[in-house]
């Protein structure tokens, strides 16, 4: 009885622990709920909004235990302009977890959204705050959530991890654009790099659509049995689009991009936490994780670019 008593303690408590790393609903709502607030008013970019979401990454990050990946620093600051906009501030934040393996594994997704929409010259309401719950807070969380699972499972991985969260993207893919013309180590020493960008409206007639599968000739074999309850997923052969993966796709970096697709909400003043389907987003990162684990088996993934 005793023997009993104690494999079942014992078994309480690794499974207590394998559920602080594997993605949480609850954990993922906390934080779309905290970066889709009226407090960060929309998150635009060179706003007090922006900047605490940027500052808000980072404190994640370094909870988390990854070093800061720009020098000593979490951040990357970069300076644009866009049309009449000039000398527009932002900057990405980038958290490494050193493996000491050759390559390395970039996972990211922006954090900007629209704020008041000042910067955009009337195409949205000026003055509304946009929340961006789905875009891109339902992204900022999945990454917190995957940089949680490869600091916390024990494991040692045989790739480095980068996890970037840019600004920008909402003027035209700033950060991320900014940090392929600057990155911290050689692009040539990249595996592949995953983008998150509004998987938190899950729609199950559609499923989550991944894109880049043409990106790597290796991409075939790394979804083979891939598959999560619950969740159904598509693929498509683009690595170009409209969001951070397509600057590295053109730099020659196999990608995955993540998404769930458009909705009524989207770029409005009504993209806001309760909409967020957290369960499933918690699904679609176990594939993600699936997919991550199948592509470490591969030494080095061949880019491919359009035929």
């Amino acid at each position: 009885m005793r023997f009993v008593l104690l494999t079942g303690l014992l078994l309480a408590a690794i499974t207590g622990f394998a559920q602080q790393y594997i993605p949480s609903a609850e954990r993922i709502t906390n934080t779309v709920r905290y970066l889709a607030s009226d407090k960060l008013k929309g998150r635009g970019t060179g706003e007090k909004g922006g900047v605490k979401a940027s500052r808000y990454v980072a404190k994640q990050f370094a909870a988390l235990g990854l070093r800061p990946g720009n020098n000593g620093s979490y951040y990357q600051p970069f300076t644009f302009s866009r049309g009449k906009h000039l000398n527009l501030t932002s900057r990405n934040v980038i958290g490494f977890l050193d493996n000491g393996a050759p390559y390395t594994i970039i996972i990211g997704a922006h954090y900007d959204h629209l704020g008041r929409a000042t910067l955009f010259d009337g195409k949205y309401p000026v003055g509304q705050i946009h929340n961006g719950a789905d875009d891109n807070a339902s992204g900022v969380a999945g990454l917190l959530e995957l940089a949680r699972y490869y600091t916390q499972n024990g494991e040692k991985e045989p790739f480095n991890f980068l996890f970037i969260s840019f600004g920008g993207e909402e003027l035209g893919l700033q950060g991320s654009k900014y940090y392929t013309q600057h990155p911290v180590d050689s692009l040539a020493n990249v595996h592949f790099m995953l983008n998150m960008d509004m998987i938190g409206r899950y729609n199950a007639q559609r499923g989550v659509g991944i894109g880049g599968y043409g990106s790597a000739l290796e991409w075939p074999e790394v979804f083979k049995g891939v598959q999560q309850e619950g969740i159904r997923f598509f693929t498509d052969p683009a690595g170009k689009g409209g969001s951070d993966h397509h600057s590295f796709y053109m730099a020659r970096v196999p990608v995955l991009f993540f998404h769930t697709g458009g909705h009524d909400d989207y770029h409005k003043p009504t993209d806001d936490v309760e909409k967020l389907d957290a369960t499933a987003e918690a699904g679609i990162l176990k594939i993600a994780i699936q997919l991550i684990n199948n592509a470490m088996k591969e030494h080095k993934l061949d880019y491919k670019g359009e035929q």
